[in-house]
C-alpha cells in the first residue's frame, strides 16, 4: 500500500509539474523573464510589455489550445492529451506556423532587437521540433526547459548582469521537468536528454547568430 501511494503521489506530482510548464507555455515563461529581469529591457513600458505577452498568449497558447477539441472530433487526433507521437504532428505544424506570425508581428514593431531574435528562436526550435516529430518523439517539455536555461543565460551575457536568481530556478525546473516525464514513462531518457540539449543549444545558436 505504502508503495502504491508513494507511486500514486508521485505521478500527481509529476502531472503537475507537466501541466504548469506545457510546452505552449514556455514563450510565454521566456518572454515575462526578458521583461522582469534587472536589465535593461525592465524599463520597456508597461503598456507595451502587456500587448507582446497578450500577442503570445493569444497566438501561442489560447488559439492553440482552442483548436484541440476541433482536431480531436475530426479524428485527426486520438486524444485531448496528445502522448502518441503521430498525434502530434498536427498540433505542431499549427503551433510552428502560429510562431512564425507571432515572429512576424513582433518584428514589425518599435522593440528592442532582443526581443525578437528571441520570438525567432521560439519560432525555430518549433520547427525543428516539428521535424524531429515526424521520425522520432522527441520531449517537448524538455527542450522548452533547455530554451529557458539557454535565455537566462544568454541574457545574463548580454546585459553583464548576474541574473542567479533566474539561472538556479531554471536549472531546478529543468530536472524536474525531465523527471516528471520519465516518472510517467511518456518518454525515454534520451527522449528527454535530447530534447534539453536540443532546447539548449538551438537558442543559443539563434540567439547568438542574431544578437
Amino acid at each position: 500500500m505504502n508503495d502504491t501511494g508513494s507511486g500514486n503521489m508521485a505521478d500527481k506530482a509529476a502531472k503537475t509539474i507537466s501541466v504548469i510548464f506545457h510546452p505552449l507555455l514556455f514563450p510565454v515563461y521566456g518572454m515575462v523573464i526578458i521583461l522582469t529581469a534587472p536589465t535593461l529591457y525592465n524599463f520597456i513600458p508597461f503598456e507595451v510589455k502587456k500587448l507582446i505577452i497578450l500577442i503570445i498568449m493569444v497566438n501561442n497558447v489560447l488559439l492553440p489550445l482552442s483548436m484541440i477539441p476541433f482536431f480531436v472530433h475530426r479524428n485527426m487526433i486520438s486524444s485531448w492529451s496528445i502522448t502518441e507521437r503521430k498525434d502530434r504532428n498536427i498540433p505542431l505544424i499549427m503551433s510552428t506556423t502560429l510562431y512564425i506570425i507571432t515572429t512576424i508581428i513582433l518584428f514589425r514593431f518599435p522593440i528592442p532587437f532582443f526581443l525578437k531574435s528571441y520570438s525567432l528562436a521560439v519560432a525555430f526550435l518549433s520547427l525543428t521540433a516539428m521535424l524531429v516529430n515526424f521520425w522520432w518523439k522527441i520531449s517537448l517539455h524538455s527542450i522548452g526547459s533547455g530554451m529557458l536555461l539557454a535565455l537566462v543565460l544568454v541574457l545574463s551575457f548580454r546585459m553583464y548582469t548576474p541574473l542567479v536568481w533566474f539561472l538556479v530556478p531554471a536549472m531546478i525546473i529543468g530536472g524536474l521537468i525531465m523527471a516528471s516525464r520519465l516518472q510517467l514513462n511518456l518518454h525515454n531518457s534520451g527522449q528527454v536528454w535530447t530534447g534539453y540539449l536540443a532546447g539548449f543549444a538551438g537558442f543559443y545558436a539563434v540567439a547568438l547568430l542574431f544578437q
